[in-house]
């Protein structure tokens, strides 16, 4: 049997760009009590407690015309007149409570270590390539990102974005086509869920809901999922 979630965990990972944007990361938000975001060179990802109007005319104040941001929600989206729809997803939330990642193990032939902003470029490019989210050359500012690079070249990496009170999210966990099936997405999320654990957090994630692939990976590392989302791209109008 799984131990039970605390109570006020599960109301932080309910909303969880909100409440990361509002605890942990409220030093570097921008916006106010109805709106808030991360800085536009770390990513779109915005946050609102609820998706009345006068939030929404928040979180137009922080995109401004033609801006776009990206928000999580449970609900049904509800946009008022002035935005757009740009792209939309169903998104798996997973929690790990009992996370049992891979014993630490050399990789042979490949470098792996800590990326830096001189890696950013390559990060901001290997995600273009692979989508795991919105990432941008201040991404990794979030939290400490694992790269495995063969001859100088990045070929996949894993790291930590979101960090709510008791949990940090495991993020930005892709592998280039050329890398695939070598288990570096284990490896490299190993690392990262044994620092969360160490660290006396749990280990949550956020992926899409059609890649099965992923999500029997996640559920080797001792993921289950929690409920399913919808992650959206939208623009203020000019």
């Amino acid at each position: 049997m799984r131990p039970d979630l605390d109570p006020q965990l599960a109301a932080f990972l309910d909303n969880p760009i909100w409440s990361a944007l509002t605890t942990d990361h409220s030093g570097i938000a921008l916006g106010d009590a109805r709106a808030r975001r991360y800085p536009p060179d770390i990513g779109p990802l915005s946050g609102i407690p609820d998706q009345s109007p006068e939030n929404y005319r928040s979180l137009a104040q922080l995109a401004g015309p033609g801006g776009a941001v990206a928000v999580f929600h449970r609900d049904p989206l509800r946009l008022p007149s002035g935005w757009t729809l740009l792209r939309t997803g169903a998104l798996d939330q997973m929690i790990a409570l009992e996370p049992h990642p891979l014993p630490p193990e050399p990789l042979p032939d490949v470098e792996l270590r800590v990326l830096t902003a001189a890696d950013a470029p390559a990060m901001v490019e290997l995600a273009h390539l692979t989508e795991p989210g919105p990432f941008q050359l201040r991404t990794l500012e979030l939290g400490t990102f694992y790269g495995v690079l063969e001859n100088g070249r990045l070929l996949a990496m894993a790291g930590k974005r979101f960090h709510i009170p008791g949990a940090i999210e495991v993020s930005g966990v892709c592998t280039h086509p050329d890398a695939r099936g070598r288990g570096y997405a284990r490896h490299l999320m190993s690392r990262v869920i044994d620092e969360i654990v160490q660290a006396g957090r749990m280990p949550f994630l956020h992926t899409r809901s059609d890649n099965a692939s992923a999500i029997r990976i996640y559920e080797g590392l001792g993921f289950h999922r929690r409920f399913s989302a919808e992650f959206s791209a939208i623009r203020l109008d000019d």
